[in-house]
């Protein structure tokens, strides 16, 4: 019924306009039922265009509830379409492809407008792996080092919150910040870490004491910068139980800047637990840059972060390079 009356009552306006070129209309008379009609009269031709933006399939259900409700007020009960889009907020939808639309869709009364555009998305992102470190291209536990670290145990931690834009087709760039935590826990649970005079110094517990473990933590501040070639139609953040068979892989730079950096050792005394918090930079430097590596299939993401420049200031400790890999969630 909707759908007839609005066939006919655009066709009669388009008449309307095309007969009024050689004769004045002032009044259209719609029949819709044996003892029912709708009579739209046209004061001035110059309304015409005001008349076409409406949403007559909305205009119409408003005109029914009027007359169940038994309300004969003829004040005006429905905006034309362009003036409702001026004042209502509007909202990105996306094709499968990821094309530009930009259109109108009728529903019935509802309408909604889809478009694209260069956009970007936002996420909050969760790094959590193992960290560890290279002596000169190889691992301290090598050569039985006393800050040889355990890989079961020394987590990295990273909260991140993510941008996604869109540069061009499937590349986009996530940008951000976060904090992080690198944990390494050493090989040997009695290992101690002083700042000495020149260098940080490393020692053992006292035989008296059963040491229990032993961990350096250092929490930095960061930004990362990592163009991302994102192969499947899902460009927000593909979760767990996505089954989008996407394949993404990126890879880009970051900065950190170190806000925190505790040295903690757990041991037992008389039977007794104790823990010891020495809190100290370590001739740690403030400063830490390198590559992220982002891999992606489906719902599972991983990283891989590599420190270009040393862990402690040069000559003020081992010659250590820190990295970290996990899952991203």
């Amino acid at each position: 019924m909707k759908k007839l009356f609005l066939i006919i009552l655009l066709i009669v306006l388009y008449s309307g306009v095309v007969v009024g070129q050689t004769k004045k209309v002032d009044t259209v008379v719609v029949e819709l039922a044996k003892k029912s009609k709708l009579v739209l009269t046209i004061g001035d031709k110059a309304d015409i265009p005001t008349l076409k933006t409406y949403d007559y399939a909305a205009l119409f259900a408003d005109i029914i509830r009027k007359l169940e409700a038994k309300d004969t007020t003829i004040k005006p009960i429905t905006e034309p379409l362009q003036s409702k889009t001026e004042s209502e907020p509007e909202w990105p939808a996306f094709d499968n492809n990821d094309n530009d639309v930009s259109k109108w869709e009728f529903s019935g009364r509802e309408s909604k407008r889809r478009f694209v555009g260069r956009n970007t998305w936002q996420s909050f992102n969760i790094d959590f792996g193992t960290n560890n470190f290279l002596n000169n291209g190889s691992f301290p536990d090598k050569d039985n080092q006393p800050y040889a670290v355990r890989p079961w145990g020394s987590w990295y931690i990273g909260l991140n919150s993510i941008q996604k834009t869109r540069i061009a087709g499937k590349l986009f760039l996530e940008w951000g910040f976060g904090v992080s935590w690198y944990n390494f826990k050493f090989q040997n649970d009695g290992t101690t870490l002083t700042k000495g005079n020149a260098s940080v110094e490393f020692a053992e517990l006292s035989t008296d004491l059963n040491p229990v473990k032993s961990k350096l933590t250092v929490t930095y501040l960061n930004a990362s910068l990592v163009p991302v070639l994102d192969f499947g139609s899902n460009n927000k953040k593909v979760r767990f139980w996505d089954t989008d068979q996407a394949f993404r892989i990126g890879v880009g730079p970051y900065v950190g800047y170190r806000i925190d950096s505790y040295a903690k050792n757990v041991y037992k005394e008389n039977g007794d637990k104790e823990r010891d918090r020495n809190r100290s930079n370590f001739y740690l430097n403030n400063l830490r840059y390198g590559a992220r590596l982002q891999v992606g299939y489906r719902g599972t993401d991983l990283f891989f972060n590599y420190d270009f420049n040393e862990l402690f200031a040069n000559n003020r400790g081992p010659s250590l390079n820190a990295f970290s890999f996990g899952i991203i969630f």
